[in-house]
């Protein structure tokens, strides 16, 4: 097995294809094996599976996708979770941008790119958000999409925003019973009992202490500086 340190974590996988190889390498690590807090032991014979009843991917891509999973339901063990959303830092702060797949959450955080000083991409698809002392950070992965954008960082976690296209640019907060259920569709949802009855912990958690907006936006490079400027506001106006 390999070694790496994933969120934080002294992680071990086998690693066949080169996909997984070059995607892992930012987090490569040496540790005594016997400090593995993650452990990762999927068969070859489990990847030749899932491209039979998904062919039109390659077994590399196979190999990726599941050691993701994988390491995300381990993770649940060790006070974490993957929420699927693209996370920019900026100024010290991470923000993350969660939708359905093809919404522009990525595109919206590029704009933050563009417009704001100070930016810069955590994870483009699959941050993991783990809390150390009661407090929420947002951390690189090697699980990052098509884009493979990330970096190996722990970042305390500022505001989680949902986003939706809208004509105009606007955001509000959103009060964690409508947040819950948005989340619970963006996140692994285990169908074994215990990791299910953490993974709601922790999204409890999370909500309490995050502030949660919703975001309406039309993609315009204007959406970026609404979205951090009416973040901001709506913070310090209720603190």
């Amino acid at each position: 097995m390999e070694q790496f340190i994933i969120a934080g974590h002294k992680t071990e996988y086998h690693v066949r294809g080169e996909l997984l190889r070059e995607r892992s390498a930012p987090y490569k690590a040496e540790f005594d094996s016997n400090e593995a807090e993650i452990r990762l032991n999927i068969k070859e014979e489990f990847f030749q599976k899932k491209k039979e009843e998904i062919p039109h991917l390659t077994i590399e891509e196979h190999e990726y996708m599941w050691t993701c999973e994988a390491f995300y339901n381990e993770l649940l063990h060790h006070n974490g979770l993957m929420l699927h959303s693209s996370c920019v830092e900026k100024d010290g702060y991470a923000y993350l941008f969660s939708a359905r797949s093809g919404t522009g959450k990525s595109t919206h955080t590029h704009l933050w790119l563009e417009k704001l000083s100070g930016t810069r991409i955590i994870n483009d698809d699959k941050p993991a958000l783990i809390c150390e002392n009661g407090v929420w950070y947002a951390c690189g992965t090697p699980f990052s999409g098509k884009t493979d954008e990330n970096l190996n960082v722990k970042i305390p976690v500022r505001a989680i925003v949902f986003l939706h296209r809208s004509k105009t640019n606007q955001i509000e907060k959103m009060p964690p019973a409508l947040a819950v259920g948005q989340f619970l569709e963006q996140t692994i949802n285990p169908v074994n009992r215990t990791l299910a009855e953490k993974m709601l912990e922790y999204t409890d958690d999370i909500l309490r202490k995050i502030p949660v907006f919703s975001l309406g936006c039309n993609l315009d490079p204007e959406a970026a500086e609404v979205a951090y400027n009416g973040i901001e506001r709506l913070i310090t106006d209720e603190n």
